[in-house]
């Protein structure tokens, strides 16, 4: 599934101005802080309003068009969002956490039918016994796994993890980078990843895109960065 995306958009002081497309597969969005890498996330679900041009498009859907004023509602884009700490609704339960991207992007489904489908998802990521705890009982990885379950249950046609394994220690983080790799894989659907670590690409074989003041100075698989780094922070990223 192809997808493509150009921005404009002024938010405050910080410009963005990107332009960009893909396949199947993970892309790796990396950069110093302030480069834009969670407003580029935000812009293209529909979450950023300051945009003055846009055209994002996924498969043969246009998401937002400005020319043609087209803007697709953000719950009827069917993303799969997994932002650093989970985002989840502290007065939820896991289940009900799980279930509310039904809600919100499917309510015409039962609430049985919902809860049926968030429980089978927390099941294929080991996590169903968790149903009935509340996010603040959770462990870091917990966390992010229901957080995940969450993004799955939708049949996402894009996924988008903003820095998903940057609040974990080390060996929670190595674990649930497996679960993801393994998840995207099967889904085979475009995914964006804002890391600050190497590991990640390394992990999923992603491609990569480095944004410097908003605006992309380098696509590339991981070898070719390392071979030819457009600066000095491509080069400390990939370690050249």
């Amino acid at each position: 599934m192809s997808w493509s995306a150009r921005i404009l958009a002024k938010m405050g002081a910080s410009e963005l101005d990107v332009e960009l497309s893909g396949q199947a597969g993970v892309l790796a969005i990396v950069g110093p802080n302030g480069a834009g890498k969670s407003s580029l996330l935000r812009a293209m679900m529909g979450a950023e309003r300051a945009i003055q041009h846009a055209r994002v498009s996924v498969g043969d859907v246009i998401w937002h068009d400005t020319e043609q004023a087209i803007d697709v509602p953000i719950e009827q884009r069917r993303i799969g969002y997994l932002p650093q700490h989970g985002g989840l609704f502290r007065h939820l339960s896991v289940l009900d956490n799980v279930a509310f991207g039904l809600a919100v992007s499917q309510r015409s489904l039962p609430r049985a039918e919902r809860r049926a489908r968030a429980l089978q998802a927390l099941e294929e990521l080991g996590c169903a016994h968790l149903e009935g705890r509340r996010p603040r009982r959770l462990s870091g990885g917990e966390t992010q796994r229901v957080a995940l379950a969450r993004a799955l249950v939708v049949d996402p046609v894009m996924l988008m993890l903003d820095e998903p394994l940057a609040a974990l220690d080390a060996i929670t983080r190595r674990r649930v980078r497996e679960l993801l790799a393994d998840k995207i894989a099967a889904l085979g659907r475009p995914c964006l990843w804002v890391t600050h670590d190497v590991r990640d690409v390394e992990a999923l074989g992603a491609r990569v895109c480095v944004l410097r003041g908003g605006r992309v100075t380098q696509v590339g698989a991981l070898s070719e960065l390392r071979a030819s780094p457009s600066c000095e922070f491509v080069a400390e990223f990939v370690g050249a």
